[in-house]
């Protein structure tokens, strides 16, 4: 499915917005809406990237591995779009449910696969450099269970220092989204697994409002510092 950018000729910043789930009707694509509607309305042109619709694959190829003597390397003609969408986007907000404490396998092979040698690192400046990044991660473990402190500093480790600092972004930020699921989890002292009853009626209204209300505040906060720093 070809990408298709809101157009309007007074809007010169671009958000590119990476969705990571297979269904469109999920609350990661809800949260997503979300957040382009409040990009939208901070005046970004939007170019959504939704990975499962636009049937990216995240396994690399031969095409697409780096050659560490050829920084520009002309790889896939499917990463080079991508590329090219990257490239064109002041800001990128990502947005996807947590698995294991990690991004899913389509998001991590997306940065695999694209974020290469050449583009993404391997120059004394990086071609990102400047950009901005929010990653927006839902996670059904429960909002109070012990897990939520060590699931936010892992996500941080992985994506604000591993990956964004390293292909020298000038912000990034995780926005860790707990209490995603219905039946939210939780561990007990002894490792079990704990399910709370499925939440129904006005606590189940009040709770998700309440989680999208978190969602815009990371926007928000987000594009605060955009315009501080500018």
């Amino acid at each position: 499915m070809p990408h298709n950018p809101t157009v309007d000729t007074a809007i010169t910043r671009t958000a590119l917005v990476v969705v990571a789930h297979p269904r469109p009707d999920s609350l990661t694509a809800h949260i997503a809406e979300l957040a382009i509607r409040r990009l939208t309305t901070d005046g970004y042109r939007i170019d959504l990237l939704d990975l499962h619709a636009e049937n990216f694959d995240p396994r690399m190829t031969a095409a697409d591995l780096p050659e560490w003597g050829n920084r520009e390397k002309a790889y896939s003609p499917e990463v080079e779009s991508h590329m090219g969408r990257i490239l064109g986007a002041d800001v990128i907000v990502a947005v996807f449910p947590v698995y294991w404490m990690q991004v899913p396998a389509i998001l991590k092979g997306w940065i695999d696969r694209v974020w290469n040698y050449g583009f993404a690192y391997g120059r004394s400046k990086s071609r990102l450099a400047g950009k901005r990044m929010l990653w927006l991660g839902l996670a059904g473990v429960a909002d109070d269970d012990a897990l939520v402190g060590p699931m936010q500093d892992a996500l941080s480790a992985q994506l604000d220092d591993g990956i964004a600092y390293y292909c020298g972004l000038a912000r990034s930020s995780v926005g860790l989204l707990p209490g995603a699921e219905e039946k939210r989890q939780r561990l007990d002292a002894a490792g079990n697994l704990l399910l709370d009853e499925a939440l129904t009626g006005a606590a189940r209204e009040a709770h998700y409002a309440e989680l999208e209300n978190r969602a815009l505040g990371f926007v928000d906060e987000f594009l605060a510092a955009d315009r501080v720093s500018a």
